[in-house]
């Protein structure tokens, strides 16, 4: 139970209801790499990060991947699938580092909510942030140019530092953003040719965040 409480859609819970949570909860452990989920397959769990980190994305027939997420410890994933008529998963999902989690089955969770109705209001909380945040994801894919979108990725990734660290590889933020590795690169060269960053050592190093915000309305 204490592992439990620190995920976030279950924080506010009832210690009846984190009970009860606890009871079907399975925990699981995955080595770096190793896919937890396939996009198209009949929904097996509902997962919450207790510990390292993964990846949501999709993959196209072309081989051509968009990244929709990379969660960390307390965070959610797969939880809308157990409510759908046809319950599958939406997208694949990733370990990208040695990572612990807990499942929770479908009709288990589904079972949950029908009993627990703070579980269900965090559930709804939990899916209202995701649908904003997956609005804000097709804005950003319909609305914005790579520049405006890399921008952006900049600013929210270096949000509490002036610096990105080396966990982004160039092919990843490509990915994110939905455009090519070169395409990412050529943009990043201009931004440091305008002076609003700089590559060291491969970090990226923020040096004018007024111009990157400037970039990232466009």
């Amino acid at each position: 139970m204490e592992s439990l409480r620190q995920i976030a859609l279950f924080a506010g819970l009832t210690n009846a209801t984190l009970d009860q949570v606890a009871a079907v909860a399975v925990r699981h452990t995955y080595a770096p790499g190793e896919i937890i989920l396939l996009a198209g397959e009949p929904c097996s769990m509902a997962g919450f990060i207790v510990q390292g980190e993964v990846r949501i994305y999709r993959l196209a027939a072309s081989g051509r991947e968009q990244v929709l997420a990379r969660l960390g410890p307390g965070a959610a994933f797969n939880t809308v699938p157990p409510f759908r008529p046809e319950g599958r998963n939406p997208a694949n999902v990733q370990a990208l580092t040695e990572t612990t989690l807990y499942s929770l089955p479908g009709a288990a969770l589904r079972d949950l909510v029908r009993r627990c109705p703070d579980l269900a209001l965090a559930l709804l909380e939990d899916f209202a942030a995701r649908l904003e945040q997956f609005t804000d994801l097709v804005e950003d894919l319909a609305l914005r140019s790579v520049r405006g979108r890399l921008a952006r990725f900049l600013l929210e990734q270096a949000a509490a530092a002036d610096a990105i660290t080396p966990r982004w590889t160039q092919d990843e933020i490509a990915a994110r953003l939905g455009t090519v590795r070169d395409v990412v690169g050529r943009t990043l060269r201009a931004f440091c040719d305008a002076g609003l960053i700089r590559l060291e050592r491969q970090r990226i190093i923020l040096l004018d965040r007024a111009g990157l915000e400037a970039e990232a309305s466009n």
